[in-house]
């Protein structure tokens, strides 16, 4: 698309698409509220963990932050399986294609499995030696690598469950992911309780209660996304051309999900060297993050639907349109979140433990996290525009150059730890969140650079 097609795509349909269209609004909140409950959903995994697992002690709370990180990174390694698959899917029903595009869907599922029990296998293998890579307590890697070793168990079901509903995701569906999410959630609860106190398995028991909910979630979503494809006449064999096709499209976001990663697990490896104390209310923190990130989130997947079948349709302007309420959204989303956050700073270290001196330094920390929220709404809504338009070589490209301006902001805090903690532990948690926002904002400056362009918006079938 030439510069001058593209300025006229971005004026294009002042009527009802200059982003504030009733009608937009409504395909916006149809997608975007069941994702949102079903992304709040997902993230209750880890802090009924959490909450749980804290109760039994430090320990046990830093050796669960040491084992998520690893675990999270194995599985969001492959988030391509639903953001990319979304992309690829909303696309092809754009251009009318029902069947092509849960042809593509099955791809990626196979493609999971494959991926997911390669992974689980490693993982499996690996979990001390990975786990010690913190630098952690003996105490802690001994707890996290129980935990990392039997959650790897559920690493083919969560993948196949991150494929399944981008599927879904691409044929404008977020109900059925939420359904699956509600589900799995309450069965999570309960079985983390019964594992975990009830046969007093401890930590082991948590791990246990979390992969035999995932696993469920992935078979009523496999359930799902068949009926689908019987009915469209799709077939359910993998092809192992398409199924290469699929994971090597998937490569500039992998590389985008491995710099990501990166500043996660470096960020986590620099609270640990401050400590047990810092690490445990670190991964609280993190936890309570991640809740928020995935609210937030849910606009970003409502983008990534519109934003691909508006543009599989040829239709820049409607993309356009929709990503300028969308962003709108995200800020002021994020801000009310963070003015909850802020609010609540002081309660919310309560539910999770009864170390007063975790509780101190997780409250600095959660006033750092509210500040940063807005900021976090236009970062996560720009992304899923990006994913949904199919962009991930620069998206790649962005966030390794993220990653290089982040570490040396890090690595100071490591460097000057010593003296960070001597002013007080929660100040030193509190310094490791405001650079960890300060990538955020390096996010924020390079999505604002691209978004204003036009090379993101290629339009057709496929990118």
């Amino acid at each position: 698309m030439s510069r001058d097609e593209g300025a006229a795509a971005r004026h294009h349909g002042g009527d009802g698409r200059n982003g504030r269209d009733p009608a937009q609004r409504r395909e916006i909140l149809r997608l975007a509220v069941p994702a949102f409950l079903a992304l709040v959903a997902e993230p209750m995994f880890l802090l009924a963990d959490s909450a749980i697992i804290g109760h039994l002690g430090t320990a046990q709370l830093a050796g669960l932050g040491v084992a998520s990180a690893t675990l999270l990174t194995a599985a969001n390694l492959f988030v391509f399986l639903a953001y990319g698959t979304t992309s690829v899917v909303a696309r092809q029903v754009g251009a009318g294609s029902e069947r092509g595009a849960l042809e593509a869907g099955i791809d990626g599922t196979w493609l999971a499995v494959l991926l997911g029990v390669v992974t689980s296998v490693a993982v499996a293998v690996a979990a001390e030696p990975l786990c010690r890579l913190f630098g952690a307590s003996d105490a802690a890697v001994g707890h996290a690598a129980t935990y990392l070793r039997i959650s790897a168990a559920g690493l083919p079901a969560m993948l196949v469950a991150l494929a399944a509903t981008g599927v879904l995701r691409g044929l404008q569906d977020t109900r059925t992911p939420l359904v699956a999410s509600v589900v799995g959630f309450t069965a999570n609860i309960v079985l983390n309780l019964a594992l975990v106190y009830g046969a007093g398995w401890g930590i082991a028991g948590s791990a246990w209660g979390t992969v035999i909910a995932q696993t469920g979630m992935a078979l009523g979503l496999v359930t799902v996304l068949v009926r689908h494809a019987r009915r469209a006449g799709a077939t359910l064999h993998a092809h192992p051309g398409r199924v290469l096709r699929a994971a090597t499209t998937g490569i500039p976001l992998l590389v985008r999900t491995l710099a990501l990663r990166s500043i996660l697990l470096v960020t986590t490896w620099v609270a640990a060297g401050l400590g047990d104390v810092p690490l445990a209310a670190h991964q609280v923190a993190a936890t309570v993050w991640s809740f928020l990130v995935f609210a937030l989130d849910a606009l970003a997947i409502a983008a990534q639907a519109l934003t691909g079948r508006a543009l599989g349709a040829g239709d820049v302007g409607a993309a356009r349109a929709a990503t300028s309420t969308m962003v709108r959204w995200g800020a002021w989303g994020g801000a009310v979140l963070g003015v909850v956050v802020l609010a609540l700073h002081q309660v919310i270290p309560a539910a999770f433990t009864q170390d007063p001196a975790v509780r101190s330094a997780l409250a600095a920390a959660l006033v750092v996290v509210a500040v940063g929220q807005p900021l976090s709404g236009y970062v996560f809504v720009v992304d899923g525009v990006l994913i949904g338009a199919g962009d991930g070589r620069w998206l790649a490209r962005a966030m390794v150059a993220t990653l290089v301006l982040y570490l040396p902001l890090v690595l100071g805090v490591h460097l000057l730890a010593e003296p960070l903690l001597r002013a007080g532990v929660p100040t030193a948690l509190a310094v490791l969140w405001v650079v960890f926002t300060a990538f955020m904002a390096i996010r924020a400056l390079f999505f604002w650079s691209r978004i204003r362009g036009d090379a993101w918006a290629v339009t057709g079938a496929a990118r």
